[in-house]
């Protein structure tokens, strides 16, 4: 899961990307309003957390814009303003939650939890390439009837592919969704996580659905 942090508190942002991070989501920060607002219309993220006094572009800003564009991702605002007021014009105008400062980290993870949920509902279902199938719901992975365990960043990978499932990806791609914007895409980390992945998905089958095209990416599909 991609979450977008704009939080104009550097301390603040530091903190939450790094929590979160440690919950396993990927988490990209933005410092300001331009730069968010560049980032939730240009980029794909499942979780928008946004401050609500930002300069440049406050929050409210933002997620109109994000809404005017027919971007349906969850949002989270956060926010000083603790009045009855601007929680119901928060959540008037495309919000799904309303966090007040200060808050628990605590808190914040459940909240992030629960949207994710909503918006996996909304969007999200079982993935199935062959046979093999991935739940976003409940993040398990079966090729046929075996199940297959999957560290945070495999199972990130391999949705990211099967929702994509006949189309190639790129490595630099890959990075930004799984890793984050500022991932070093010449690396050869790509790589490594695919191979890994292979051994889990194919190495064992009698047919493989992971399949490199020189020069471009990565694909997966289930051959003629």
């Amino acid at each position: 899961m991609r979450i977008l942090i704009v939080e104009d508190e550097e301390k603040m942002a530091r903190y939450l990307k790094k929590g979160l991070e440690e919950s396993s989501y990927v988490v990209d920060i933005a410092l300001n309003g331009t730069d968010g607002l560049h980032l939730a219309t240009h980029e794909v993220y499942d979780l928008l957390i946004l401050d609500i006094m930002l300069p440049e572009h406050d929050g409210k800003t933002i997620l109109k814009e994000v809404r005017s564009a027919g971007i349906i991702t969850p949002v989270i605002f956060l926010t000083a303003k603790d009045s009855i007021a601007d929680r119901v014009e928060g959540l008037n105008i495309g919000a799904d939650d309303y966090i007040v400062k200060p808050f628990s980290f605590h808190e914040l993870l459940a909240r992030v939890r629960v949207c994710l949920r909503r918006g996996s509902h909304k969007t999200s279902s079982e993935l199935t390439v062959g046979d093999l199938t991935l739940d976003p719901l409940t993040r398990k992975v079966f090729r046929g009837k075996k199940k297959i365990e999957m560290s945070p960043i495999e199972f990130s990978l391999l949705e990211y592919l099967m929702q994509h499932a006949g189309q190639v990806v790129t490595r630099t791609m890959i990075s930004e969704h799984v890793w984050d914007s500022n991932f070093e895409s010449f690396s050869n980390v790509v790589d490594v996580h695919i191979a890994k992945l292979r051994s889990k998905i194919d190495k064992h089958f009698d047919i493989n659905l992971i399949h490199t095209q020189r020069g471009a990416g990565y694909v997966i599909e289930e051959p003629d």
